[in-house]
């Protein structure tokens, strides 16, 4: 019978985000071209708080999925001192497809939308791709170090979009969010890059460099955002939609944005080293963070 109630909810939970989402992003998607057919500043104004509008909806959609899972329980700790007046950078460990759908529920009420950096590939996805285009959120395409190898004039073109993308944030309040590490973790990832965390894979320090660079004391704070699921660490994702996610874990750590942040990261090396240093201890901090509340858990 569990299994069977499994299969329901699983089978209800995708056809109503797919509902969801399509119901969400053509409006967005119209929007984009009207922004698109007319490049007049008070039109972007207005489209794109007009897109701002329908992620709401999408993520007040989302919140109502979770609710109906009666089993699901939140534990949440620094939601103080949150403003959607204000400019956030928000870093955060990247373990499921979850992960997104935490991040636009939980924080829809208390910052501007999100603005996710996304590979390349989900451009291509149906609806979402097109939406995403349409909120201005960046596309990040990942080469190969033998790739740049081959064509040299490639490097840095990650960076450069993350530049511009910053670029047009700069108007309104924005929450720009980067999963640091790049890819979703995995045991068999972790190995691969010789992670020096139990539960992280190692950050990527360019692109929160280079926006950090470009919007510089418009942030209002750094969010260092933990994410966890204790109970459901194999399948987050696939338990949140079959309703058997049991309990969520967020820890939101605001940290100023101090002046030795704001730097060349491409050009100066001894900035890089720092950067890097400081992002690397960050993570080491985060890491340890995540298996105290495994243990924590651990025999509940």
């Amino acid at each position: 019978m569990s299994r069977l109630l499994a299969a329901i909810t699983l089978f209800l939970s995708i056809a109503l985000t797919i509902v969801v989402t399509i119901a969400c992003s053509v409006p967005i998607i119209l929007a984009g071209i009207i922004k698109l057919l007319l490049p007049i500043p008070a039109v972007w104004r207005s489209v794109s708080a007009f897109c701002n509008l329908m992620m709401y909806c999408w993520c007040s959609g989302l919140a109502l999925l979770l609710h109906l899972n009666p089993r699901l329980k939140w534990d949440v700790e620094g939601l103080e001192g949150l403003n959607k007046k204000n400019w956030y950078l928000l870093i955060c460990n990247h373990h499921s497809w979850a992960d997104i759908v935490v991040l636009c529920v939980l924080f829809r009420k208390h910052i501007p939308m999100n603005k996710y950096f996304l590979k390349q590939q989900l451009a291509w996805v149906p609806f979402i791709g097109l939406a995403c285009w349409a909120l201005d959120m960046p596309f990040m395409r990942r080469y190969s170090r033998s790739y740049l190898i081959r064509h040299p004039e490639r490097r840095g073109k990650d960076v450069e979009t993350t530049r511009l993308s910053c670029e047009k944030f700069r108007k309104h309040p924005t929450t720009i969010v980067n999963f640091v590490e790049g890819s979703r973790f995995t045991e068999e990832k972790r190995l691969q890059t010789r992670s020096p965390f139990q539960h992280l894979l190692p950050p990527k320090a360019a692109g929160i460099a280079m926006a950090l660079n470009v919007l510089g004391s418009q942030f209002d704070k750094l969010m260092n955002v933990t994410l966890c699921y204790p109970q459901n660490d194999r399948t987050p994702f696939f338990d949140m939609l079959s309703g058997k996610l049991t309990r969520i874990v967020v820890r939101v750590d605001l940290v100023p944005v101090a002046q030795e942040l704001h730097g060349d990261y491409v050009n100066d090396k001894n900035f890089k080293r720092g950067f890097q240093l400081w992002l690397n201890t960050l993570w080491a901090e985060k890491d340890a963070q995540i298996e105290a509340i495994k243990a924590d858990f651990s025999g509940k």
